[in-house]
């Protein structure tokens, strides 16, 4: 048998009387979600028997969870001892070529890059076989020299491919 009572009305404080001690401590917890979820802040009040609990509550239009105190205040807050917060991503990005051409085409690469990727992206067919530079099927002229597109990557000058 459990009996809960409001025992001052301008206080909202509550009285909860149970005759099993599994019981009491059940509904104390629940009374304790509902009170919290209702207020910021509740007390318990002792009571002289073991099977009553008596909470009391302060109404609040306040939305803070006062469970932990001040233990999160600024769990979230920015440390400004840190200085001004850095870009996440590359300092100075990727070093590019604007010189170099592709039959003849102004395309844009990345220095280091290889060349199969440069050609693959703007649409200009190179054959390849073992992709080792063991074969010589993806012969190109590069800066005048015949060189295996599969083995040459983007150099940081002038640069002008040739399809053969």
């Amino acid at each position: 048998r459990i009996q809960i009572n409001k025992t001052n009305s301008s206080r909202n404080m509550y009285s909860i009387t149970c005759h099993d001690t599994k019981a009491t401590i059940a509904v104390t917890l629940v009374v304790l979600l509902f009170v919290s979820s209702q207020t910021s802040a509740f007390t318990f009040v002792s009571s002289p028997c073991p099977k009553q609990v008596v909470l009391s509550s302060s109404p609040s239009t306040s939305t803070r969870l006062n469970i932990f105190g001040d233990a999160l205040k600024n769990a979230f807050g920015n440390d400004e001892s840190l200085g001004k917060a850095q870009n996440a991503g590359l300092t100075n990005g990727p070093k590019e070529n604007d010189n170099v051409t592709l039959n003849g085409k102004k395309v844009k690469a990345v220095v280091g890059q290889k060349v199969s990727v440069v050609a693959a992206q703007n649409r200009v067919k190179i054959n390849y076989n073992c992709r080792n530079g063991d074969c010589g099927t993806c012969m190109i002229k590069m800066n005048g020299r015949n060189v295996k597109a599969c083995q040459m990557s983007i150099p940081s000058g002038k640069c002008n491919i040739e399809t053969l």
